[in-house]
C-alpha cells in the first residue's frame, strides 16, 4: 500500500489559508424559570463562536432573558416555548421570530455591530473616532483600500469600500438559540402515565393486574435512564448593509479624527442600521447517546454544543449568504508523488457526511476596481473513513475519525486545485466558470 505524505507547508503558503469569513454572534434566549435554565446558560456562555465564522459578539448583548420578555404570548411574557409534548407551530415560530427582530433592533444590536466593524473607539462623542483596522485584518486589505477619506475621492476606493461592505459588514450575522429540553424525568413520567393506560385496559378485559405489573416495570425502566436531550430552535438574523446605508455611515457618521457631531449623529441613529430576519432551523434528536462518561454540567455543554452546531449546518444549506468557506490546507501524495487527495479542516461538526459535495474556488481581485469575484476550479467530495470527528468532546469520546487531524477529499472534476483555495459545499452563486 502506497503511503500519503502531507506537502510541507512554508510559513508563506500558511498565510495564503487566511480567507473571508462570515461573521457572528451568538445568543441565548435564557430561561431562568426551569430547573436546568442555569446550567444550560453556563454551558452557553462557555462555548466559543465557531472557528469557521469572525467572532463579532458584542459585549452585554449575548442573552435574552425569557423572564423580563412581553408581548409574544396572549397570557404569559416571554417566548413560545418547546416543551415536552408541544412542538411550536408555524404561527408560533413566526411570531417569535419577529418579536426576536424587534428586540434585537430596540437595543440597536446591529449599529454596535457597525461599531465594532469601524473601531468605534468611545462612546464619548468628544474624543470618538473611527477606523477601519478591523476591516484591513479581516478582508486582507491594504490601508490604502478602505481609507475612507481617499477612497471617497476615486471610483476605485469607492469600489473598494464597496466590496469590503458586500463581503464583510453584509455577512454578518446574529444566531439566536433560543433551547428547552426533555429529561429522563419527563420522559419516564410520560411513559407510566401511557403504561398504566395500557395496563388499566388490559385489566379490564383479562380480568387480572398483570397490566399493572408491566406498567410498573416500565416505569422503573425508564427512571434509570439518564438521559438529557434538547430541543433548539434557532433564528438567524443578518445585519442590512447596502449602497444607501453605506452612503449614510460615511457621509454623516464615519470620522477618523474627533468629530462630536458626527459621533453624536451616529449614537442618536435608531433607525439606519438593523438586523433582518432570513431563516429559522430546529434541531432535536430524540434517539441521540452520548459515548463515554460526563458528569452533568459537561454532558449539558457538550449536547448543547452539538444541538446548535447541526442548526448551523442546516442554516448554512438552507440560506446561501450564510455558507461556510474553508481554506484547502494542503495537497496528500503518495510516496510516488502521485497526488491521493486533498486535506480540509472541516469535518463532522460541520455536516460532512458521504455524500457532501464541494465546489473548490479560488479569490481573485480586479486590479483595477478592487471587486472581489470567485472562479469555479473543481469539485470535491469527502473520502470514504477519512471524514475528521470535529465535533465537541468527540475525541473524549474515543469517536472514529476523531483523531484524525483534517479530513481527506478527493477530485471528481475540474482543474488544478492549490492550498488556499476555498472549499464552499454544494453550488454558490457567486462563483463564475
Amino acid at each position: 500500500m502506497l503511503l500519503l505524505a502531507c506537502v510541507t507547508l512554508t510559513a508563506q503558503a500558511e498565510e495564503t489559508l487566511a480567507y473571508r469569513r462570515n461573521s457572528l454572534t451568538t445568543v441565548l434566549v435564557y430561561h431562568p424559570e426551569d430547573e436546568f435554565g442555569g446550567e444550560i446558560f453556563k454551558a452557553f456562555d462557555s462555548l466559543p463562536i465557531p472557528d469557521k465564522y469572525d467572532d463579532h459578539s458584542i459585549e452585554g448583548m449575548r442573552v435574552i432573558d425569557n423572564s423580563h420578555i412581553y408581548g409574544v404570548q396572549k397570557r404569559d411574557s416571554g417566548y413560545y416555548k418547546a416543551t415536552y409534548g408541544h412542538q411550536l407551530t408555524a404561527a408560533e415560530l413566526q411570531k417569535n421570530a419577529k418579536h426576536t427582530e424587534d428586540l434585537l433592533n430596540e437595543a440597536q444590536l446591529g449599529k454596535w455591530m457597525v461599531a465594532k466593524w469601524f473601531g468605534l473607539s468611545s462612546t464619548n462623542p468628544e474624543d470618538a473616532t473611527f477606523n477601519t483596522e478591523l476591516i484591513q485584518t479581516r478582508g486582507q486589505y491594504n490601508a490604502n483600500d478602505v481609507d475612507v477619506a481617499l477612497a471617497l475621492q476615486t471610483t476605485r476606493g469607492l469600489a473598494s469600500l464597496s466590496d469590503a461592505g458586500e463581503e464583510l459588514l453584509g455577512q454578518t450575522f446574529v444566531l439566536v438559540n433560543d433551547i428547552t429540553y426533555i429529561t429522563a424525568e419527563q420522559e419516564a413520567a410520560a411513559a407510566k402515565v401511557a403504561m398504566g393506560v395500557i395496563g388499566g385496559l388490559l385489566d379490564a378485559f383479562t380480568g387480572g393486574n398483570s397490566g399493572r405489573q408491566m406498567a410498573q416495570a416500565a416505569g422503573a425502566i425508564a427512571d434509570s435512564f439518564t438521559g438529557f436531550k434538547v430541543k433548539t430552535h434557532s433564528y438567524l438574523y443578518q445585519l442590512e448593509w447596502n449602497d444607501s446605508i453605506a452612503a449614510i455611515f460615511y457621509q454623516f457618521h464615519y470620522t477618523g479624527k474627533p468629530d462630536p457631531e458626527k459621533v453624536q449623529a451616529f449614537l442618536d441613529d435608531k433607525t439606519t442600521y438593523r438586523l433582518k430576519y432570513v431563516a429559522h432551523e430546529y434541531e432535536f434528536d430524540k434517539k441521540s447517546v452520548l459515548k463515554g462518561k460526563y458528569e452533568r454540567t459537561e454532558l449539558v455543554r457538550t449536547i448543547c454544543a452539538r444541538s446548535m452546531d447541526k442548526n448551523i449546518v442546516a442554516l448554512a444549506k438552507q440560506y446561501e449568504d450564510f455558507k461556510v468557506k474553508t481554506p484547502v490546507y494542503s495537497i496528500l501524495t503518495n510516496e510516488k508523488g502521485k497526488i491521493e487527495g486533498y486535506a480540509a479542516k472541516i469535518g463532522m461538526k460541520e455536516g460532512i457526511s458521504e455524500n457532501s459535495k464541494f465546489q473548490v474556488v479560488q479569490r481573485l481581485q480586479d486590479p483595477e476596481t478592487g471587486k472581489t469575484t470567485y472562479k469555479y476550479v473543481a469539485t470535491v467530495k469527502p473520502k470514504k473513513g477519512q471524514i475528521w470527528d470535529n465535533r465537541y468532546n468527540a475525541v473524549l469520546e474515543e469517536a472514529d475519525g476523531a483523531t484524525l487531524p483534517y479530513t481527506t477529499f478527493t477530485k471528481t472534476a475540474g482543474g488544478e486545485i492549490l492550498p488556499g483555495m476555498l472549499l464552499i459545499e454544494g453550488k454558490y452563486r457567486k462563483v463564475t466558470e
